[in-house]
């Protein structure tokens, strides 16, 4: 026998490249497989914090922080809150329609924001805009609030 191995061992054979590719493949899917249901845990959470919690204190920071960078910018409006259109009644219709009960559909953080807006920002001039800021995959995703502090056109 030859000590040289044949050139036909060094190259793998067909079936131990589609192994070699499959297994790759498998591996890509698990690891995608974990990131979704992180962040489908992750949104559990965000949801049962969103639902059943006040607003804290540092979220009503952040968002007098956003309002003053906004007004030290130049700037008349800031978004100041972002959450999941599924978080509203309806998935966020009302509000990607600009019908006039949006606010009914609101729910959680988002409702109690609301609330704050008109009992203390909108008597102080402020004006609030919820409108739909993404759209993944054609469908509705995030509702955002603008807080707007422009002078009313004449």
């Amino acid at each position: 026998m030859s000590k040289d191995k044949p050139a036909a061992n060094i190259i793998p054979s067909a079936d131990q490249l589609r192994m070699s590719i499959l297994s790759k493949e498998m591996a890509e899917m698990d690891k995608q497989d974990k990131q979704r249901a992180k962040r489908e845990e992750e949104l559990r959470a965000f949801t049962q914090k969103f639902l059943t919690e006040q607003v804290t204190d540092d979220e009503r920071e952040l968002i007098q922080k956003l309002v003053m960078n906004a007004a030290a910018n130049n700037k008349f409006e800031a978004l100041v809150y972002s959450f999941p259109s599924d978080l509203c009644t309806d998935s966020g219709r009302a509000i990607n329609n600009r019908l006039p009960h949006w606010p009914d559909t609101l729910q959680g953080k988002a409702k109690e924001l609301y609330d704050r807006y008109i009992s203390i920002a909108k008597p102080q001039g402020f004006k609030l805009k919820a409108t739909i800021i993404n759209f993944p995959k054609g469908m509705p995703g995030d509702v955002g609030f603008f807080l707007n502090w422009a002078p009313d056109e004449a």
